[in-house]
Parts: structure tokens; sequence; C-alpha cells
């Protein structure tokens, strides 16, 4: 235990250090419309470069830095970098319609989080609606009343808003129409068994509907296969993310990608099954 107490206290130190002095970056992962095959928008995915132990994964560190305290000052650098990215997007070009940012409850639940997200924005001189912020469901409900303020005043200012990882928390119909969010993402636990399990369809399915009824639109994420896209094609569903189209890349690799990048074309789903 002393042992596990001693890395901890080091992580966190190393995490610290990282934030002050440029050691996180930014990955994109596209996301591609179902009915045109383009390429929509990128979610920015953070990482760790550390100096010894090479990339770590968000899996790693964000957990510590949500119970540290540090999570606030890393989401500042994920918004604000994500933001400078848009703006060199934008300045040649090929800026997709929306990247999306998540946002932690602990950045919703401080009240601050439109502070920051001004300060961004004014500081990349972008415009409101090319910035789209992605919140957790289950961390909405943590702090109800604060969360539905922040997002609100989001909301207001013209920022996207995107409910993540639909279908995993809870209270999700009661409140989904008070958010006044724009997206839903389908977590990808539903999205990967879609053409091998019955309740899966069933659930990804009514997502659909439900996003639809209430004029949102619904976005699919860990497609993987031809086969899932072609399906949730099929039902209608707008936008997939997934590493059928990429896995999430640095900023110079995706700018890339977003220059060459050609249409995918998605067939008719077969059902093989029978």
């Amino acid at each position: 235990m002393t042992h596990r107490a001693r890395a901890r206290l080091t992580l966190e130190a190393e995490l610290r250090h990282a934030i002050e002095h440029d050691e996180l970056r930014l990955h994109y992962q596209p996301q591609v419309d179902l009915r045109s095959g383009k390429i929509i928008g990128v979610e920015a995915l953070v990482r760790w470069q550390h100096p010894t132990r090479g990339l770590i994964a968000p899996g790693e560190f964000i957990p510590l830095a949500e119970e540290s305290g540090l999570v606030g000052g890393l989401g500042e650098w994920v918004l604000k970098n994500a933001c400078q990215q848009i703006r060199a997007w934008t300045d040649a070009g090929i800026a997709p319609q929306q990247t999306a940012v998540n946002v932690s409850a602990v950045q919703l639940s401080r009240g601050q989080l439109i502070v920051s997200v001004k300060a961004a924005l004014q500081a990349a001189r972008i415009d409101p609606e090319q910035l789209e912020l992605e919140i957790t469901e289950s961390f909405v409900m943590l702090d109800r009343e604060q969360s539905f303020k922040s997002l609100a005043e989001l909301r207001a200012l013209g920022v996207r808003l995107s409910i993540d990882d639909f279908g995993t928390g809870y209270s999700s119909l009661a409140y989904l129409q008070q958010l006044q969010v724009h997206k839903l993402k389908i977590d990808m636990s539903f999205v990967r068994g879609i053409v091998t399990n019955t309740s899966n369809a069933l659930i990804v399915k009514a997502v659909i509907a439900l996003g639809h009824s209430l004029g949102l639109e619904v976005i699919a994420e860990g497609v993987e296969e031809i086969a899932q896209a072609s399906y949730l094609h099929m039902l209608d569903c707008d936008v997939m993310q997934g590493y059928l189209i990429s896995h999430p890349l640095p900023a110079e690799e995706i700018t890339r990608l977003l220059v060459s990048y050609l249409p995918i074309d998605i067939p008719p789903y077969a059902n093989k099954g029978g």
C-alpha cells in the first residue's frame, strides 16, 4: 500500500508538471456523416507524452486528475489548444464543422466553464459553433442544478453540446429534453455488438428514434466494421466515429487526413444471418 501511495503521489506530481510544461498532446479522431461519407467533425482526445514512459493513454491519468483536483487545469489546457487548432484549420480552409472537446464533472460543477470557454474562443478568434462540448450523461446528473445552468449558458453562447456515452447513465429520458443539447452519442458498448446482438440493435434503434424525435443529431461511437456502418445507415443514424475510419491521430496527421480524405462508400446492409 505504501508503494502504491508513493507511486500515485509521484505520478500526480509528474502530471502537474506535464500540464505546466507542455507534455500533453491532443490527438483527433474523425467523425463521418453516414449519408455523404464525408468527415464533418473531429473529437479531441488528450494524451500525455511522458519523458521516460512514452505516450500515456487517458485511462491512466484522467481519473488521477479528477481525484487530485488537476482536472480543471487539464481541461483548460485541452480547451485552449483545441481552439487554437480550430483556428489553424480555419486559416487553412480545412476546418471540420465541429471539433468536440470532453468536459469533466468538475468543470461543470464549478460553474466557471463558461468563463474558460469564452476565453478560449476569444483567444483563438473562432466562431462558437465550431466548438462542441461533450458531457457524459452521468456527470450531468451528479450536480443537476449547476450542470443545467452551465449548459444553458454555453448554448446561449452558441457552442454546440453533446451528451456522451448515452444509454449508460440514468434519468436519461426524464431530463434529456431539459438539457437542450444538440447531439447524442451512442456508447460504443452498444454499437460494437449491433450486428450480432439483437438487444444491442434494439437499444441503438430506440436511441436513434428518441434523438430524432427531439430534433437531435445522433452519432455512434466505436464503429470498427463496414457492416456496423451499413446497419447504422439503415437505421438512419447521422454520424459515426471509430477505427473503421481512423484511430485518433496527432494534429499533423489528422490535418493531412482532412486534406486527402475521400468520402467512404457505405454499402446497403446485408443480413447474412438470414
